[in-house]
């Protein structure tokens, strides 16, 4: 009995860590269980992430890399070790988190899915090609068309036939020049130059070129027929039936054996897969490189109050704001067009014709008008084609060389599709390619599911199955990975820089589901991050599909479905920061909610509960955002209620962020703050006289570099200096507050101009920083270092944490107010001096929320936040609703968009779009409190929300 008994215990095997001490953790020993499911849980800051992702993934990427060969390795850079005594039981570490989603513009859905490679093999091997012009089917030539078209040509025309060997191929090509010379020919025309082939022709290797022999010269005239033949031959043979033929003082004609239109006499190339690729310039849209938009000036950002004059300053952009004043040269010139045109600059620019509207932007088609100006050198009458305010802008924009000036002159522009594709990012020809009667861009803007829907009735011809269809169950099966985490509602075609960081994770998920690996360490972060509570069991079952395959899964996560859902459940903890770093309980769910000192067991059990208010709020007026239609929404009207607190709720993709970031924080933004933003497409909003500001408070970092900290973003590092300038010690020597300042010269380390680490710079291998050896990590020199208050200096301070400036400074109101909030918020733990870029999301958040709540309230701002508990813990939560509540109860106005149901059950009143998400979202489904939301069945926020309230 024992012995079976010793067996099964010998058979589960573990991931032993031992003396873990990265970051905050406390000399961790830990034994995770393998090929379970276990959830990473505890505060935010508690060394959740140290251990799962400095740790365990990094000394897994480690060995990994060690494996490898010395050549390999010093192209992957070092991988440095954790700190930590030994790590046994480890397998190969894949790391999915939130960060490493791919920014670049050019990165789409199908893209990192892999799914348009396949696409766009599919289109290659078995797409219908059609003309670009008429649309009709093409079909190969044979070489009697090319002559008869050929002699089509009016008589005399010139002509060269020219045969393309080699086309964007990189290279010297000596030896297919020299064959070329030997076989007679005399001249080739090499990347748009003729040369003669008794020239010396050296090109250089690295760069692409195209190549194309002249094999003939001919006059078209009657009687070449036969010649004309016989050249068309020798060109086909030569360039695999392909030919060029170079019209003199015309437009050189394509042919191809393989593809060519007999009615509009247009040659497609051959179709590849490259052509497809929107990456590659064979593919790409010319005119927009195939980024499908470009950045252009935009008239209603140069001019954004079109009832102003001129002279009251309606034309706001860059190099034209001096207009208003009657001796700049930019007056001078639109007082002449006013002479010329018969408009005066004290009318308002609404009420200009609509051409005078146009020469105003788009300049007078190069009429000249007669400018009289005053300049330094006396008086002058001058002739001036006014071009326009865009082009004029255009103009210097390009010519500017300052990044500074570019990047201002940018927030007058606006990112419009691309006039020549329509945003659809590849070339005609591409695009006149078919499968099932769909072109690739067609395919790719269609959701996941109605693709899925399309793939299964799809219909092809016996042949096109034979060749398509292992490519078709490849895009199948992957398809079907996307419908199972929940992102049926997203479009191959979506870029991947405008997903949440849970949707880009749960792509990166379903791709690693793709590949099919066993025995791997999956650690993930938060995946459950913008996902609908209906969702969260498709995630769950493809979580445990990984696990069975035979995968360990490390998920860090504080969601309760996750937890109930896990093997093994390990808590880190009590506290945050400098109190956290320990495990507090490890074991199943049960095991963790009879663990006393737990917080997550807490929750979890019941034992401490978010409270439901006593009462909702009344509100004290609505914003009415009228006709919404950005992205998927239905036209549809909302009144937000103002000085409550709102959840905006409803699955992934049903519109939530369309309404609340693309249309009221931007017209807020605009009108309120005066930013230059274009809202999403609505009519009006109304109610606006109501508020004075919008702030939103995101999970962005911030500040993007390691100068900024919690000090200096809450403005409490300027109150600390004022203080060290005013102490004796600063006094007698002169010191002003700029001393105190690590951004100037003066106080700081020279060495390291105030950074206190210097970044060595190292080809091949990451850039590796080290701490200053002047000033040993300090960031200030000696002398301002001498200058103490109670007994600290200014780097003393700076590496505080909060909890202990709190006591510190607790006789300096105005520093100890700014304390209190951040302790308030529950960032007790963070250093004043820490870096920026190393804070979480969370805890940017909420440092962000804390300089909020310090600054004295007018009982008018909006604040609007994009799912503020990610990456927070039950206990952060709590502290989190309070905060929020607090915020409303000053009277201001709090949208929340969220899908955590302890928040959605604290709030005042709640609007629930949906039903579903993409084109089945963009209507709001339900509103009013959390007890009447419940009460709508067709609300599924409701439905999982009721247990909820009666908790």
């Amino acid at each position: 009995m024992d012995n079976k008994k010793g067996k099964k215990m010998g058979n589960k095997q573990y991931i032993r860590i031992r003396g873990a001490n990265e970051h905050n953790l406390k000399n961790i020993d830990l034994d995770i269980p393998r090929n379970e499911l276990v959830v990473l849980t505890g505060l935010s800051g508690s060394g959740k992430s140290s251990l799962a992702f400095d740790t365990i993934y990094a000394e897994g990427q480690r060995r990994y890399m060690e494996s490898l060969s010395s050549y390999a390795r010093q192209f992957l850079g070092q991988m440095e070790k954790p700190n930590v005594e030994s790590i046994e039981g480890l397998s190969p570490a894949i790391s999915i988190d939130q960060k490493s989603t791919n920014r670049n513009p050019r990165s789409t859905v199908g893209t990192v899915t892999e799914i348009y490679d396949y696409f766009r093999l599919l289109y290659a091997r078995i797409g219908i090609p059609h003309c670009p012009n008429c649309g009709k089917e093409i079909k190969k030539q044979t070489v009697d068309q090319m002559t008869d078209q050929i002699m089509s040509l009016p008589e005399r025309t010139k002509i060269q036939l020219l045969a393309p060997v080699v086309r964007g191929r990189k290279g010297t090509h000596a030896k297919l020049l020299d064959k070329a010379k030997k076989s007679g020919y005399v001249r080739v025309r090499i990347d748009g130059n003729m040369y003669e082939l008794t020239e010396e022709i050296s090109l250089e290797k690295n760069i692409k070129h195209y190549i194309e022999i002249v094999v003939d010269r001919l006059v078209v005239k009657p009687g070449i027929e036969k010649r004309l033949t016989d050249s068309i031959e020798t060109v086909l043979n030569l360039a695999e039936g392909l030919m060029t033929v170079d019209v003199i003082g015309g437009e050189p004609i394509n042919f191809s054996q393989s593809f060519s239109c007999p009615d509009c006499g247009i040659s497609i190339d051959e179709i590849e897969p490259r052509s497809f690729s929107f990456n590659n310039p064979f593919g790409a849209c010319p005119e927009c490189f195939g980024l499908g938009y470009k950045m252009e000036f935009d008239a209603d950002l140069m001019i954004p109050d079109k009832g102003l004059s001129i002279n009251q300053g309606a034309i706001a952009v860059l190099g034209w704001q001096s207009c208003m004043d009657p001796s700049s040269f930019t007056n001078a010139i639109l007082r002449a067009l006013g002479e010329a045109y018969d408009f005066d600059l004290d009318t308002p620019f609404e009420e200009y014709p609509k051409k005078i509207q146009d020469i105003l932007l788009y300049g007078t088609n190069g009429k000249s008008v007669k400018v009289r100006y005053r300049g330094q050198r006396g008086e002058g009458v001058y002739d001036v084609a006014f071009d326009g305010l865009i082009k004029s802008v255009e103009r210097k924009y390009r010519e500017t060389g300052s990044e500074a000036m570019k990047a201002e002159y940018e927030t007058f522009m606006r990112i419009t599709p691309c006039h020549a594709c329509k945003g659809q990012r590849l070339k005609k020809e591409a695009l006149a390619v078919t499968v099932g009667d769909k072109n690739i861009y067609e395919v790719t803007a269609m959701s996941i599911e109605n693709l899925q829907k399309f793939l299964e009735n799809l219909e092809l011809t016996p042949v096109q199955e034979m060749i398509g269809g292992q490519i078709l169950k490849e895009i199948k099966s992957r398809t079907g990975f996307l419908m199972d985490v929940g992102l049926d509602y997203l479009t191959l075609a979506r870029a991947t820089g405008t997903l949440s960081g849970g949707e880009a994770q749960r792509i990166r998920l379903a791709t690693q589901i793709g590949s099919g690996l066993v025995g791997v360490a999956y650690i993930l972060d938060e995946p459950s991050i913008g996902l609908h509570q209906r969702d969260n069991d498709k995630l769950l079952s493809t979580l445990k599909h990984l696990r069975d395959l035979g995968n360990t899964l490390i998920v860090v996560e504080h969601d309760e479905d996750t937890m109930l859902a896990a093997d093994y459940i390990v808590d880190i903890g009590p506290g945050a920061g400098e109190h956290g770093g320990e495990v507090v309980a490890a074991g199943t769910a049960e095991e963790i909610m009879n663990t006393p000192g737990s917080v997550t067991g807490d929750y979890l059990s019941g034992r401490i509960r978010i409270p439901v208010p006593e009462k909702r709020a009344v509100p004290s007026g609505y914003l009415k955002i009228v006709g919404a239609k950005e992205n998927n929404l239905k036209n549809v009207n909302v009144e937000i209620p103002l000085g409550v607190m709102t959840c905006v709720t409803g699955v992934s993709g049903s519109g939530k962020s369309s309404l609340i970031n693309e249309i009221l924080y931007k017209k807020l933004a605009k009108v309120l703050n005066h930013a230059r933003t274009i809202p999403g497409k609505h009519k009006e909003i109304l109610g606006l006289e109501k508020l004075d500001k919008v702030i939103n408070i995101d999970q962005s970092p911030i500040g993007r570099t390691p100068r900024s900290n919690p000090a200096t973003y809450t403005g409490v590092f300027d109150l600390i200096r004022d203080l060290f300038a005013a102490t004796p010690d600063a006094k007698a020597r002169g010191y002003k507050k700029g001393r105190f300042s690590f951004n100037v010269k003066g106080g700081r380390c020279e060495a390291c101009s105030g950074d206190g680490i210097l970044k060595i710079e190292m080809h091949f291998l990451p850039d590796v920083y080290v701490p200053c050896e002047v000033c040993h990590g300090k960031r200030y020199n000696r002398e301002t270092l001498e200058v103490k208050y109670k007994g600290k200096s200014i780097y003393d301070v700076l590496d505080m944490t909060v909890e202990e400036a709190l006591t510190f400074f607790e006789n300096v109101p105005s520093i100890r107010r700014k304390m209190e909030t951040l302790y308030d918020v529950g960032l007790s733990y963070i250093r004043l001096g820490q870096p920026s870029t190393t804070l979480s999301g969370g805890e940017a958040q909420r440092i962000k929320l804390a300089a909020e709540l310090s600054k004295r309230s007018t009982g008018k701002t909006v604040y609007i936040l994009d799912e503020p508990t990610t990456g927070l813990h039950f206990a952060d939560v709590h502290k989190l609703t309070e905060i929020l509540r607090r915020l409303a109860a000053d009277g201001n106005t709090v949208i929340v968009i969220e899908h955590n149901l302890d928040v959605i059950k604290t709030a005042d009143y709640i609007i629930d779009m949906g039903p579903e998400g993409g084109d089945k979202g963009g209507t709001v489904i339900a509103k009013g409190t959390p007890e009447e939301i419940v009460e709508c069945p067709e609300s599924y926020t409701g439905r999982y929300l009721a247990p909820f309230l009666k908790k």
